[in-house]
């Protein structure tokens, strides 16, 4: 008898882990949205360090999360599907930018308003996009290198 109430409170327990981690996978992913949301278009030169998941963020607060990634084989560019907070207007001539939290930190999409009176609607393109930017190649010019050996 003991034997079969350890074994249920033990079964218990992983069911309960598992449960807790596909909330979080799927908060994480941007697969359970919470209230209205739309989705934007930007297309970037390199999304290093972006993946599915990653934050949006206008002044530094999470409005959204990159819900798609992929590869534009006509223009060799980042596509990536953005899903807002459908309460915050962003004007139609704002900006993206890859950013990074820090020297070792993760990076998220920064959306720079712009000061446009109009606002992108569902399914609109950001068009002023900046892409990722390498670090290697940051300290490579900093020390006075360009990466190449005489």
């Amino acid at each position: 008898m003991k034997e079969n109430l350890t074994e249920v409170i033990v079964g218990a327990a992983v069911l309960a882990a598992a449960a807790a981690f596909l909330a979080y996978a799927a908060q994480a992913t941007g697969f359970s949205r919470g209230g209205d949301s739309i989705d934007l278009k930007a297309s970037f030169r390199s999304v290093e360090g972006i993946t599915t998941g990653s934050d949006v963020r206008m002044a530094g607060v999470k409005i959204g999360t990159v819900t798609a990634l992929g590869l534009d084989p006509a223009s060799f560019r980042a596509q990536t599907t953005l899903t807002v907070d459908s309460a915050i207007p962003i004007p139609e001539d704002s900006s993206a930018v890859i950013a990074s939290e820090g020297l070792l930190g993760g990076a998220f999409v920064e959306i720079v308003p712009g000061g446009s009176l109009d606002n992108l609607a569902q399914g609109a393109e950001i068009v002023d996009t900046q892409g990722a930017v390498s670090l290697l190649n940051l300290l490579l010019t900093y020390l006075g290198g360009d990466g190449t050996t005489q």
